[in-house]
């Protein structure tokens, strides 16, 4: 990966998938070509995608430990950083979920000051656009009964694997790194501009929490990046920022050239091995409107034997699509279903560590897809939860993404470039667990 050029504004890797098609979707919908790799890309690949403003690598650190950070982020980093952009970016989700021992943020940012350098890192985490307000170093997310502090949210403040105590995120992430993490409040934004930022390399927090601080902060992180290139820590709040900033500035249109809307489907696959009650309700959404809904076997799934839980899956999904044009196979509906305590059981009973089962069932998803794409001849499938997403990604013959059309904010419509025709111009939309709304898979089929 040796291609470096100037025209690289952004270069970012995404700590999932679904957030990487958010981050994607933030500056193609701008009017900036952006492309997303599922790894690493080679130089023969990099080149047919020179003269692009964003380039993202989507990967799976989320739900990876800090000792699988520092085994595969210092490439990443570096890989990015030789494409000499003026930022480098760690993305994450929008909640910041995270912890010292799985996902941590801070470890990322210890990684990514190292190999990138720089002074300092801001961390844009508020998006408005999401639902997501940053106030006095407080993170806020909306959820369909309100808005909510995050260690007061009813989803991530009991997510299964990194549930929000604290919505006060210099001390989230003071937790996970021993560098100097600070903020600065909405309304010291233009005084912060001006001011030095000194030796210390620590990670400062800009609030965001309405359209006037979103442009500050990306006015505050796009001066920096001219003077040395910058590395942050962010949500897609960082890309919604700088956009803000390059249309106020006059860099870019203010008004991009509108990306069509997809064209109906026959049949429309959605896997979800979300536990969010988002996604619940989506599912809900789904059956009412005809969908044949499966439950997947998580036991069987992650045993010794998952070729026939993989064969019934098979079968039953090739039924479904002569009964309905919507075929929806989930693991669980939230982590009060039976099947999540199940599985919890199921690896204790292994001597199996939790995300061990998680991660196979992720796989073993992986695997369905693979086979289900060129069997049924799909055009275009869902996915809904972003270690899910990443695990059956990842393990499908696809080297890039690219926006091709809207669906819901934070989750477009994108299309494939693979080496295998089966999979080469398929269009994927990838969902995080607390994205869209009730019809969003209803209206996934497009038109």
């Amino acid at each position: 990966m040796t291609m470096t050029s100037d025209s690289i504004r952004l270069a970012f890797y995404g700590d999932d998938f679904t957030g990487s098609t958010d981050a994607m979707e933030v500056t193609a919908f701008a009017g900036l070509r952006t492309v997303l790799f599922t790894s690493i890309p080679g130089d023969d690949l990099l080149e047919r995608f020179r003269g692009y403003d964003v380039i993202g690598i989507a990967g799976t650190s989320r739900a990876r430990s800090p000792e699988w950070m520092e085994e595969n982020l210092h490439e990443a980093f570096r890989a990015l950083r030789r494409l000499n952009p003026r930022i480098v970016q760690y993305k994450v989700c929008s909640t910041f979920d995270s912890s010292p021992e799985v996902g941590s943020i801070g470890r990322a940012v210890d990684i990514g000051m190292c190999e990138v350098g720089g002074n300092w890192s801001p961390l844009v985490v508020g998006a408005p656009q999401l639902g997501r307000w940053q106030a006095f170093g407080n993170l806020f997310a909306r959820a369909s009964d309100g808005t909510y502090r995050l260690d007061r949210h009813p989803t991530m403040s009991r997510h299964p694997v990194t549930p929000m105590k604290e919505s006060d995120l210099r001390i989230h992430l003071g937790m996970q790194t021993e560098r100097p993490v600070t903020a600065v409040f909405g309304p010291d934004l233009p005084a912060f501009e001006t001011v030095a930022q000194g030796d210390a390399p620590s990670a400062v927090f800009l609030d965001v929490f309405d359209e006037a601080t979103q442009e500050h902060a990306g006015r505050i992180v796009w001066t920096a990046a001219m003077k040395q290139r910058v590395f942050s820590a962010s949500s897609s709040g960082l890309q919604y920022a700088l956009i803000s900033h390059w249309r106020s500035a006059g860099e870019i249109p203010s008004i991009a050239e509108e990306i069509p809307k997809a064209r109906p489907v026959d049949h429309l696959l959605v896997l979800s091995g979300s536990c969010s009650p988002v996604t619940a309700e989506q599912i809900d959404h789904a059956e009412s409107e005809g969908f044949t809904t499966i439950r997947i076997d998580v036991i069987a799934a992650t045993g010794e034997d998952i070729e026939t839980e993989l064969s019934r899956l098979e079968n039953l999904v090739s039924i479904g699509f002569t009964q309905s044009r919507g075929v929806l196979v989930y693991a669980a509906r939230t982590v009060d279903d039976p099947a999540y305590s199940a599985l919890e059981h199921a690896a204790a009973g292994r001597n199996q560590n939790f995300s061990k089962a998680q991660h196979m069932l992720g796989d073993f998803m992986g695997k369905l897809v693979h086979r289900l794409v060129p069997k049924l001849s799909l055009s275009r499938i869902v996915v809904a939860g972003g270690d899910t997403s990443g695990r059956i990604i990842g393990s499908l013959p696809i080297q890039a993404l690219e926006v091709a059309h809207p669906l819901a904010k934070g989750v477009p419509i994108c299309h494939c470039h693979s080496s295998d025709k089966a999979f080469d111009g398929l269009q994927v939309a990838l969902k995080g667990g607390q994205i869209g709304d009730a019809s969003l898979f209803s209206r996934a089929f497009g038109g």
